[in-house]
């Protein structure tokens, strides 16, 4: 999710703002509306920008009337006041605001309204988890290897319900391999050890680091997303005129 606020500002050329609930929360009582304000102004000033905001629903969960701090609640509100005036296609300030959460059903109402456009991301596919791979261990990649197509193929069978970290976490893992190996067996000190001293990374390597790292989504999550998506998600020109027949009506 981190990763597609950044393509969507590298694309467009554009400011990149990342911003977290830490950034613009203060112990000092309006401290926070402040930096809000200053972060939304600096933003237009530098237009076009893109905000991008991790974790959104610790910012904009939905307001209560009874045991919610009253700084919190100003603090959102001031924060709904500056997505109001959010507007890419305004000549004056563009400024696009991208949120990424886990939690999409725990967000306010209005922050919803002022967010239009709710996308789903998935799991990487296996042609997804594959170039990953191949990316680092494949030919031309950063690190020696000795996969087999079999292989590589194997390990995209395996990691089946990983996530983009998981697979990040596993591929780091599996490169330790040979590292511990040349320790182990000639009782080197990792600083002192150089890249002719180590053996290919194998897909015996996979096996071992797929008992430390496992997928960290449960199947139960990934149902309560796809039905938030049907519910809530946004669908694009193309899928809604391939899935609509000339008859059907609204």
């Amino acid at each position: 999710k981190t990763l597609l606020g950044k393509a969507i500002a590298s694309n467009i050329e554009a400011s990149f703002f990342a911003i977290s609930a830490s950034s613009l929360t203060s112990k000092w009582i309006g401290d926070g509306e402040k930096m809000v304000k200053a972060l939304f102004a600096v933003a237009g000033w530098m237009a076009p920008s893109v905000i991008f905001i991790d974790e959104i629903d610790s910012l904009l969960s939905a307001r209560k009337s009874e045991g919610e701090h009253e700084s919190s609640r100003r603090l959102k509100t001031e924060i709904l006041v500056q997505m109001e005036g959010c507007d890419p296609a305004s000549a004056t300030r563009k400024v696009l605001l991208v949120g990424a959460t886990n939690r999409p059903e725990e967000l306010d109402e209005a922050a919803r309204r002022r967010m239009p456009k709710q996308m789903y991301i998935p799991l990487p596919c296996e042609k997804a988890r594959k170039e990953m791979i191949l990316r680092t261990l494949g030919p031309g990649g950063t690190i020696a290897a000795q996969l087999s197509e079999s292989d590589v193929d194997k390990i995209v069978t395996k990691t089946r319900g990983y996530s983009g970290s998981d697979m990040k976490n596993l591929i780091q893992e599996a490169c330790q391999g040979p590292i511990r190996e040349a320790v182990r067996n000639a009782g080197a000190q990792v600083s002192t050890l150089r890249e002719k001293d180590l053996r290919p990374v194998v897909i015996r390597d996979f096996a071992v680091a797929a008992k430390a790292q496992r997928a960290s989504t449960e199947p139960a999550e990934i149902v309560r997303y796809e039905e938030y998506n049907e519910k809530h998600g946004a669908k694009t020109v193309e899928d809604t005129l391939d899935s609509m027949h000339e008859d059907d009506d609204w």
